[in-house]
């Protein structure tokens, strides 16, 4: 066996490879893979009850123009769907923070990637059934599929496998059943090169193409920003939750981090607190770099459990003194 093919350990921190085998085939066959058990129940939880909590707290604030806390933000607010943006310097919400910088999180999206990555993105959904749904022309539900980066702008081959400068990882804070909304696929739409409205219209045709994210809580969806994925149907009584981040090769600036909100930055306070084993998920060197580390097939999964960042517990405002 050559040095290459030896299995390659990370020296910062997070776990590589992060997926077994059987894994990282099935997500290089369909663009995507759900990896059971990367949050515990009792983290779900945690994460939810931090979700809700920043939810009240956006809609306390009586101008909705003005609702944003540590530049979370409503991307949208009704009834049945919240989607809330620009979640991971949200300091006074610890649990949003630990999962953007979990290292099983993070070596996902890094072995998909090929390299360091950096996170560009991240945003949750609560949602429940919706009042009404779009129909496609066969009849069935419709969904807004939508990729993130171009197939011809995201693929990297190497050992046969292929990588992608925007991934995501999707994690189910509640189980998900058939009913339940989970992320739809277009699956191995990753490696087509052709127009979207195409691509999607042979999955109308054939809808054995469109696979769904069924899985408990704790569950994560890890795919390429090149497939074409949707939110999916809730026809249940439940409420959704999931947690995204959205991570990219060091070749993306940071500063391409939301890309609803024009004005973001991070904060000073949040800077201050970020522990210096994930600053390099957040602050940019000022300078591109590839910083490339790829597996091969045959690799094992390094199942080790990693330290987690620790961030500082949320600090009480000062109390305001009576005028």
């Amino acid at each position: 066996m050559t040095s290459e093919a030896q299995p390659t350990r990370t020296d910062y921190g997070v776990p590589f490879p992060a997926l077994t085998p059987a894994q990282r085939y099935h997500l290089e066959v369909f663009g995507y893979v759900i990896v059971p058990d990367v949050l515990t129940r009792d983290e779900c939880e945690e994460t939810l009850e931090d979700l809700r909590r920043l939810r009240a707290d956006l809609n306390a604030i009586d101008d909705p123009d003005k609702r944003v806390i540590e530049q979370a933000y409503f991307a949208t607010n009704q009834p049945h769907h919240q989607y809330l943006g620009a979640i991971s310097q949200a300091r006074s919400y610890p649990a949003i923070l630990k999962y953007v910088s979990h290292p099983r999180v993070v070596g996902m999206a890094e072995e998909l990637i090929g390299g360091r990555c950096h996170i560009v993105e991240s945003n949750a959904h609560l949602n429940r059934k919706a009042p009404d749904w779009p129909t496609a022309p066969d009849g069935g539900p419709a969904f807004g599929f939508h990729r993130g980066i171009a197939v011809a702008e995201a693929n990297v081959e190497k050992h046969g496998l292929t990588h992608s400068g925007f991934v995501k990882v999707l994690t189910n804070l509640t189980d998900l059943g058939p009913e339940d909304g989970g992320t739809v696929v277009v699956a191995g739409s990753h490696r087509i090169d052709a127009p979207e409205k195409d691509i999607i219209a042979a999955a109308y045709d054939h809808r054995r193409l469109l696979q769904q994210d069924v899985a408990p809580a704790g569950s994560s969806l890890l795919l390429t920003e090149a497939l074409i994925h949707a939110t999916g149907r809730i026809t249940s009584d439940k409420e959704r939750g999931i947690i995204i981040a959205g991570y990219a090769t060091t070749y993306f600036p940071w500063q391409f981090m939301d890309s609803h909100r024009p004005d973001f930055e991070f904060e000073q306070a949040f800077i201050d607190i970020i522990p210096e084993s994930a600053r390099h998920l957040y602050i940019s060197k000022g300078y591109i770099q590839r910083q490339a580390r790829y597996r091969t097939l045959a690799e094992p999964v390094d199942d080790r459990e990693y330290p987690r960042p620790q961030w500082p517990a949320p600090q009480p405002e000062p109390a305001r003194s009576a005028t």
